[in-house]
């Protein structure tokens, strides 16, 4: 018996040592992971409000650009209008007067409104009529709801390496526990855990976009 217990102590202090490097390992990788992950997350934090920012003032020149739009087509309606009348009185001289003032997109539309002999039809329902800043208003509203959906998706992706830190510390917690543990057998199966774990963590990392 006692030569068994002697021939029992070397395995298992070889056993013990092996599964106290492994512990060293993991937590040093584990460790290492639990960094990158909140430097990640703080990255596409930052990514995320500046992409917020950018729609924001995006959003801020659409309705700027819409606002000169309808400053232009109250401008050129005012004009049209004398034009209108003017015709209605059979002043030509006054209606020309009037019709070289047309700004140029509204010029367009004129003409194309006249045409085929449609007189007096109102070149605002024409299709070719299109003030100044309509154009632009679009582009900035598009920009601006990219932008937006740009930084949901950082928040999101932030959200993801926060919960593989999560992750992460659960296996620091299996592997604390395996070094606790009186029992050998229940030591290497916390330590088997928390390395699954790991593992586990490791192939969804690898899924994450990164940014530098």
């Amino acid at each position: 018996m006692a030569a068994r217990a002697d021939h029992d102590t070397p395995t298992r202090r070889r056993w013990g040592e092996a599964r106290e490097i492994l512990i060293v390992f993991l937590l040093a990788v584990t460790a290492i992971l639990t960094a990158w992950c909140g430097f990640e997350s703080s990255k596409w934090g930052g990514q995320m409000s500046i992409q917020f920012s950018q729609a924001s003032g995006a959003r801020i020149q659409s309705v700027d650009f819409a606002s000169a739009s309808r400053d232009a087509r109250a401008v050129d309606l005012a004009i049209y209008t004398e034009w209108v009348l003017a015709t209605a009185r059979g002043d030509s001289a006054l209606a020309d007067y009037v019709s070289d003032r047309f700004s140029p997109d509204l010029a367009v539309a004129f003409d194309h409104s006249q045409a085929g002999g449609q007189e007096l039809a109102s070149p605002f329902r024409d299709p070719s009529y299109v003030p100044a800043g309509t154009e632009e208003a679009a582009a900035a509203s598009d920009r601006a709801d990219a932008k937006f959906d740009a930084a949901l998706q950082s928040n999101h992706r932030g959200d993801n390496y926060s919960i593989l830190t999560v992750l992460f510390a659960m296996v620091l917690f299996f592997t604390a526990m395996s070094q606790r543990s009186t029992s050998p057998c229940a030591g290497w199966f916390l330590l088997g855990l928390g390395i699954v774990v790991a593992v586990a963590g490791m192939v969804i990392l690898a899924t994450f976009p990164v940014l530098i």
